[in-house]
């Protein structure tokens, strides 16, 4: 007869060893010490709960299990991950369902109160979960006091027999029931025969439930507290879209086209950029760049961020150019009535000839044949319909038409005070003979220093060790490759791949936006030219442009986001820059 069969305390271990009831309970604590280590390390939330489960399974031995979160709002019990050893060897879907299973739980939630508000203490789980109470029950058709007709719906529908029950609560820090644990069928350990769960596998339950309930709340805090930021990170760009629609519209695309190309080195196996790898954490990081990447702008004044023409600052000012066209339109109309009233006549008295040079075209006392007035009317509607043209703003304006601007800037006319002045303002021509765009120099340095201040408010945050990044990332979209970019003026080894990813997302995503008030959004083959010229010039990352081109990342983007008469058929043959061997 055998040491076991002598003492029924010994018991024997997984590879039949004879263990003493001490040593028995002394290697399971050693395994809820390393379970209690696996639930701190464990990250993803439907991972941890099934850990949870599988590990109260495991301490104590048990066939089946459930494990229910607490609805507070709603005031239930929902199941969350169900695993059953006997059902799964049958390979029924009640086996294993929620968590990674992927097979939904479609059974019902455990309402913790009924229809008048009385607390549900017929249920095991509903008692334990109301009470904070742990529930050890050795055979649920014999016990008494508690509705068990769920369980025996059950077992007649699967062929199950579920028999002794172990129910423990899951506390948070602020002892609120936050779960429960429910263990069905404790199997002997040496014969496998279904036995009451023991004292001392309720005590290390309870024991892994205080561990687990602790593991499930800092969980919950860091996914509260990834929300809050990422919450706060919206209502940053929501005020500047609040502000600027059109900035708005950028933050959300330039992260959608960072990730895209993002990707697309990550699955890239060939050329310099092979070795680049990004894991979930990188993934994160650079997402929250992107997302942050102009939250400078939010102190950028409107009239510069949205400024849509030349003159635009609060108004557009081309209206008042406009009515001073009309007051030259309406001078060169009393000449022209007066020159009638006075027969055509000079003050000398002699007859006024159409060819006699007269200096002071705009002033009302020049006399003005009606050849003469209607050609000067023509001129006047000619310059007004220039300086409209001017006004919008383009790639290029040349040299002869900001000399033309400055021409029209000395026509004279007469003030709100009857004096005579310029045409147009210092500040006007200035802005009329913008050479490209419609910002000024001073406005384009305001522009600019959106990034300054990006850099400085997010460098100015105890950024976490996984986003430590973020602010070299949103920072560096304006560099450029041959060092000659902005704020820092960082080279292409100064910078990392994941910044200068963003900057060719941030140039794409300008080029092909419909919703700036100053610009069409350009075709894919108007954007893909000027970023092969930009890659040309220094301006871009040749090896990604060449990705960007090769995975067809403009095309992917192009369906998101662009309007169907952008999308044209791109000729990569004739798009400078373009490496016919990256596709």
């Amino acid at each position: 007869m055998g040491i076991a069969a002598l003492n029924p305390s010994y018991r024997l271990t997984t590879n039949n060893c004879l263990m003493h009831p001490s040593d028995n309970l002394l290697h399971r604590l050693k395994e809820l010490n390393e379970i209690g280590i696996a639930l701190s390390q464990q990250r993803d939330l439907n991972s941890l709960l099934e850990t949870i489960l599988i590990a109260a399974k495991r301490i104590t031995n048990a066939d089946a299990g459930t494990l229910y979160l607490h609805e507070s709002e709603q005031k239930m019990l929902r199941f969350e991950i169900l695993r059953n050893d006997t059902l799964a060897r049958q390979k029924s879907p009640m086996g294993a369902m929620g968590g990674t299973s992927g097979v939904p739980i479609t059974l019902y939630p455990i309402q913790l109160y009924d229809d008048a508000g009385n607390p549900n203490h017929a249920m095991v789980v509903s008692h334990s979960a109301l009470s904070g109470e742990t529930v050890n029950i050795p055979d649920a058709y014999a016990a008494e006091g508690y509705d068990f007709s769920g369980t025996k719906k059950f077992d007649a529908k699967t062929g199950y027999r579920s028999k002794s029950f172990l129910t423990v609560p899951m506390r948070n820090h602020e002892d609120e029931v936050i779960g429960v644990l429910q263990l069905i069928n404790a199997q002997d350990r040496e014969s496998g025969a279904i036995v009451p769960f023991s004292t001392d596998d309720q005590q290390l339950l309870e024991s892994l439930a205080s561990q687990a309930a602790i593991a499930l709340t800092n969980r919950h805090l860091i996914e509260q507290l990834e929300e809050l930021f990422e919450a706060f990170i919206q209502l940053i760009n929501t005020a500047i879209d609040d502000k600027s629609p059109y900035t708005g519209g950028h933050c959300a695309r330039v992260p959608a086209l960072t990730m895209m190309l993002a990707e697309a080195v990550n699955r890239n196996t060939r050329g310099p950029l092979k070795d680049f790898v990004m894991t979930d954490k990188d993934r994160r990081e650079l997402r929250i760049a992107g997302l942050l990447h102009d939250c400078g702008k939010i102190t950028t004044p409107v009239h510069v961020v949205d400024k849509a023409t030349k003159l635009e600052t609060l108004f557009d000012r081309i209206h008042l150019v406009d009515t001073r066209f009309e007051v030259l339109k309406r001078d060169a109309e009393i000449r022209r009535l007066k020159t009638e009233a006075r027969g055509l006549k000079t003050e000398g008295g002699e007859k006024y000839s159409a060819a006699q040079p007269h200096n002071n075209l705009s002033s009302v006392f020049c006399p003005l044949s009606s050849d003469e007035y209607e050609a000067r009317i023509r001129q006047l509607d000619a310059d007004r319909e220039f300086l409209r043209h001017c006004n919008v703003g383009g790639e290029s304006m040349s040299a002869e038409a900001q000399e033309r601007v400055r021409q029209i800037a000395v026509y004279q006319w007469h003030d709100a005070d009857g004096k005579a002045a310029n045409f147009l303002s210092d500040d006007e021509i200035e802005n009329l003979t913008i050479r490209s765009g419609t910002l000024t120099a001073a406005e384009r340095e305001i522009i600019n220093h959106h990034i300054d201040l990006t850099i400085k408010m997010l460098e100015s945050l105890p950024w976490p060790r996984h986003l430590k990044n973020v602010a070299e990332y949103a920072g560096g979209h304006h560099e450029r490759m041959d060092g000659k970019g902005y704020p820092r003026g960082l080279t292409r080894e100064q910078m990392s791949v994941q910044a200068r990813v963003m900057g060719i997302a941030d140039i794409f995503e300008a080029l092909t936006a419909k919703d700036r008030p100053y610009k069409k959004g350009k075709t894919l083959t108007e954007s893909l030219t000027i970023l092969g010229k930009l890659k040309l010039g220094g301006h871009i990352d040749p090896d990604l442009f060449d990705i960007f081109i090769s995975e067809k990342i403009y095309l992917d983007y192009a369906r998101q986001f662009l309007t169907p008469e952008q999308i044209d058929e791109v000729d990569l043959s004739k798009i400078p820059g373009v490496n016919p061997d990256a596709y």
